[in-house]
């Protein structure tokens, strides 16, 4: 049986492009908004023998139209909601209006779409609410169980952050930082079977945000807008960040990246201050360091082919390093437990590679899990040495076997060596280890000889640290203090990097040769 109709139903051709404008600015993409004006379009003329005046028809239609797009969105899901919102929150639009619409209002819509997406989730859910749900203050107080005088300041409070976004438009885009992230401290980790903790923060949405949060704290706003991505992937990003303790929260709804970052402000530091705080104990340290390499050379330690020259600078790092454990004025703080149960810090860098940092790069690795009696140091990036990684217990093992005995039975782990360059294989059909070693005894001597040499200049040295310092640490966020006094730690044996710099640029000493590694092995026990 056919519906009489008191309205004529041709009345909604007329309606149906300002109904497609309609539901393009209550929608996230062109699919989203055929669909919707579709499901309003069959509704009205469901619903139409329900209207017996043709004058009320334009009203009636957008009350059926914004009943539909309510229930349409609820269907969606919160998160899509996120996008969409019923009215301008700071601006209410007269059916008629919708007539009007043009390329400049939809362009107005898009961008206040993203805005609301970009709020942090205290303002975006009341906006959702109110103007998606259609709750009141007193409604939205229920569901979100805080004051309604809490609702109505931050309904306000959005309203007035949308307001002075749509009035100053300022385009936001992603614009990514790259950053090498490691840590430093103990735990027992692989990098692969077991990641290095900093493998867990590591993306590059993650590494902008600890960027932007390095020198300030900032909002959840704050950085949606710097990092240019809606404020709710923000947000999942600093739940984890603050659950791998990367990030803290100085003041509620702030977040402030908790480990150092360097950049290039260190190194460019470094290249204007060092040498003028060295100045009055330079050329003393120079003489005493010669001094040193020359009563070393009675020391019968494996030197594993390595000139004179060149083992001049290991005499010097050594050196520095055991002076530092008596005569540093700067001892590091002990580091606390971390939530896997190890202590260790995150540690970051953004450098250019145009400043390089005045930063004595040590990494140590110890086979005291295993059978073996030696450590395996590498001082890497300094004075013109290159770099290679330090090696896994099992090759110091084999390295010890290669240095005592003279063959090692463990066959994959000669061959890594050999690979790793921590052994080389000789015309003989033998191995031959390529870092120098020490024994204890041998390296007490070298520490008895540093003591005789270096002890005299240790207060002139510590004055040249302190007049270094003074203007380092104000170049770190405040809050990390125990960060900043690790890295002030190291700086003792790092000045030495200076020391070599001037002594080579004035030709005191000799460079190493190109592709030279300083690297050794100390006997740790018995």
């Amino acid at each position: 049986m056919m519906t009489e109709y008191t309205v004529d139903p041709a009345i909604v051709e007329h309606y149906v492009d300002r109904i497609y404008a309609y539901a393009v600015k209550r929608s996230f993409n062109e699919d989203e908004a055929a669909d919707l004006s579709q499901e309003i379009l069959l509704t009205v003329l469901r619903e139409l023998s329900k209207l017996r005046q043709t004058d009320r028809f334009e009203p009636w239609l957008w009350g059926v139209a914004e009943n539909v797009t309510k229930s349409y969105r609820r269907r969606m899901g919160k998160q899509r909601a996120m996008f969409f919102y019923g009215d301008i929150p700071f601006e209410d639009m007269a059916a008629e209006d919708f007539s009007q619409e043009n390329e400049e209002n939809q362009l107005l819509y898009a961008r206040l779409r993203e805005k609301i997406a970009m709020l942090s989730v205290i303002y975006r859910d009341i906006i959702i609410l109110h103007y998606y749900d259609g709750l009141s203050t007193k409604q939205i107080s229920e569901r979100l169980e805080i004051p309604e005088g809490t609702v109505t300041w931050r309904l306000a409070e959005a309203r007035r952050k949308l307001k002075k976004e749509c009035t100053n438009m300022e385009e936001t885009a992603l614009r990514p930082v790259r950053m090498r992230m490691d840590i430093y401290g103990s735990g027992n980790y692989d990098g692969e079977k077991v990641p290095f903790p900093s493998a867990y923060i590591d993306d590059a949405l993650s590494q902008n945000i600890l960027y932007y949060c390095y020198d300030q704290p900032r909002t959840v706003e704050d950085l949606a807008k710097l990092c240019g991505v809606p404020a709710y992937y923000i947000e999942d990003r600093l739940d984890n960040l603050v659950r791998r303790e990367a990030v803290i929260c100085p003041t509620k709804h702030t977040y402030r990246t908790d480990f150092i970052i360097w950049s290039d402000k260190y190194g460019i530091y470094g290249e204007e201050n060092a040498e003028a705080a060295l100045m009055p104990v330079m050329d003393s340290m120079i003489a005493a360091l010669k001094a040193l390499a020359e009563d070393a050379r009675s020391i019968d330690f494996y030197r594993a082919g390595k000139s004179e020259a060149e083992l001049f600078y290991l005499y010097s790092v050594l050196a520095i390093e055991h002076m530092k454990k008596g005569y540093s004025k700067h001892p590091g703080p002990p580091m606390a437990e971390r939530y896997d149960g190890f202590r260790w810090r995150y540690i970051a860098s953004m450098e250019s590679g145009k400043h390089p940092r005045l930063y004595l790069n040590v990494q140590t690795s110890q086979n005291c899990c295993s059978r073996g009696h030696y450590y395996h140091t590498v001082y890497g990036n300094w004075a013109g040495f290159g770099f290679r990684e330090m090696m896994y217990d099992f090759c110091i093992n084999a390295c010890e076997d290669m240095l005592t005995v003279g063959q090692s039975e463990d066959v994959d782990a000669v061959t890594l060596s050999v690979q790793r360059g921590h052994m080389r294989r000789l015309e003989d059909g033998n191995f031959a280890v390529t870092c120098p070693a020490f024994t204890l005894e041998q390296k007490a001597a070298l520490d008895d000889l540093a003591e005789v040499h270096l002890s005299p200049l240790m207060e002139a040295y510590n004055a040249a640290v302190d007049r270094f310092l003074t203007g380092y640490k104000k170049l770190f966020p405040a809050h990390l203090t125990d960060d900043v006094d690790r890295m002030c730690h190291h700086v003792f044996p790092s000045l030495l990097i200076a020391v070599m710099e001037y002594a080579q640029r004035n030709g005191l000493i000799e460079k190493p040769a190109p592709g030279s590694i300083c690297d050794v092995m100390v006997q740790w026990k018995k």
